[in-house]
């Protein structure tokens, strides 16, 4: 079913095509002052050839396609984010290599987790911007495939690992449980380096949206106010798929419990 619906919902978009709108003085310099682009191509990098080397890995046909699918979207989002700063004129660093990683589940499951809680924020935050109007609708109109897509990609992955931790033998569960902390642990050390802004060598590491332009799109939001868009955001995203299917619930959960603690 997970497998099916990623396959089925596919958008055929095409980022050589993106008629990116053209934008007002102010528009343009709050899209290009925001400090994001160089990390997020990065990040999608990364992900297209974790996802791929995963992928290759596999020997179920139907798991296998839709994992080739989801790295080949994780891809195109990366063109996606290319395309646009071309167009906007934004300067990037030199993009670093992106080697195949030696342990391919853990780097799908970084991929995957990663993009469970980023995508979260990401849902409210970028309604936000657009209610603000830090976003023009047509910029916002025109972005929208690739934000949903993200809600499919977390959506297939909630339901690969209630599949895959259920469909192994009882021996191997522990260690998959310890695999599973082990990731959890690196993205928090991951985001409290993104709290800091730059890891133990000075590089800027992974970064994401709300890490980074929360303040800015947001505006005058409070906290509690953004965790409640972020959660409409994020169940609105997931309404329209099989009801039967899981749907990440770790992030949500904790932002529930966050919220009751800030005004």
């Amino acid at each position: 079913m997970f497998c099916e619906m990623l396959l089925t919902t596919h958008n055929p978009y095409k980022p050589a095509v993106i008629d990116w709108p053209k934008l007002d003085p102010a528009a343009l310099k709050r899209v290009t002052s925001l400090p994001i682009w160089d990390i997020a191509v990065q990040t999608e990098g990364r992900a297209s050839i974790r996802v791929a080397t995963y992928a290759a890995s596999v020997a179920d046909p139907l798991l296998r396609e839709a994992l080739s699918m989801n790295g080949g979207e994780e891809s195109r989002h990366k063109v996606v984010l290319s395309k646009l700063v071309e167009a906007y004129g934004i300067a990037l660093a030199p993009e670093p290599p992106y080697p195949a990683p030696d342990d391919a589940l853990r780097a799908w499951m970084l991929t995957g987790y990663s993009e469970c809680i980023d995508s979260f924020f990401a849902f409210g935050l970028f309604e936000a911007a657009r209610q603000s109007g830090y976003f023009p609708e047509a910029l916002v109109e025109t972005f929208e495939p690739v934000i949903q897509e993200e809600a499919r990609h977390i959506l297939f992955f909630a339901n690969w690992v209630a599949w895959y931790r259920r469909s192994l033998p009882w021996y191997r569960k522990p260690a998959f449980m310890l695999k599973t902390a082990g990731v959890w642990l690196s993205l928090i050390r991951d985001r409290i380096s993104l709290a800091r802004g730059f890891d133990k060598s000075g590089a800027a590491q992974d970064a994401n949206f709300p890490a980074n332009v929360g303040d800015s799109v947001a505006g005058d939001v409070s906290v509690g106010a953004l965790i409640g868009l972020c959660l409409v955001e994020n169940d609105r995203r997931m309404r329209g798929y099989d009801a039967r299917l899981l749907r990440p619930n770790t992030v949500p959960r904790l932002a529930r419990l966050a919220r009751r603690f800030v005004k």
